[in-house]
């Protein structure tokens, strides 16, 4: 008999971030109001799913993004450091503008490998700690489904190595947006399919900081 998982990828809702700086794994940077607007779409669109855990990145912006759809399905949020933002040197600087880091010489030895990338964690990396902890719920959920929060990055690349695609690529062409569930589709431990849904696309702006 065929047994069906899915196990959801959910990136984090839109952040407070008026200087526009790429917040990576800083503390204080919790969601905008907009954000939890997404977040609250989010729990209406996952709602009636046959979702039986949450589990979130210990982040401010991720964990707020889990709690509406925690209330909605009477589930409690587990956290876990595997589905955290990826390091990056830029934390706290800003990258658009006539003072973002690519304006700044200084700062040009950091992108002298962008396949690993040299400017943070590698790729494989992330791939490698993601696949971890999406096993362990897949596992856990075996004939139901489970909401992961996670970072865009993280999901991103995730998603390249399943689909079998190369792991560096332009930030600008992630499809990967603000409150956006890539759902991974397994049956019987094998995976099946990568959907993608945007259940808060109505509140879209943009993303100006790429990786957040």
């Amino acid at each position: 008999m065929t047994e069906s998982t899915i196990v959801h990828l959910l990136r984090h809702g839109e952040v407070h971030n008026p200087d526009g700086v790429l917040y990576g794994r800083l503390p204080g940077y919790p969601l905008s109001a907009n954000g939890r607007q997404m977040a609250e779409l989010v729990a209406k669109a996952v709602g009636g799913r046959d979702i039986v855990e949450i589990w979130s990145s210990p982040m401010e912006r991720a964990q707020e993004t889990a709690a509406p759809s925690a209330e909605a399905l009477n589930l409690e949020v587990k956290l876990d450091e595997r589905l955290i933002e990826a390091s990056n040197v830029f934390e706290g600087m800003r990258v658009a503008g006539g003072d973002g880091v690519f304006r700044n010489p200084r700062h040009y030895q950091h992108f002298r490998n962008p396949f690993k990338p040299s400017w943070g964690e590698p790729y494989g990396e992330v791939v490698a700690r993601m696949k971890s902890v999406i096993d362990d719920v897949r596992e856990r959920v075996t004939g139901h489904e489970a909401l992961l929060v996670s970072h865009q990055l993280p999901i991103w690349v995730t998603r390249l190595a399943a689909e079998g695609r190369r792991l560096w690529h332009d930030p600008r062409r992630r499809q990967c947006a603000l409150a956006s569930l890539t759902s991974f589709t397994f049956e019987n431990g094998r995976l099946i399919s990568v959907g993608y849904s945007e259940p808060a696309g109505s509140l879209l702006k943009g993303n100006p900081v790429p990786g957040a």
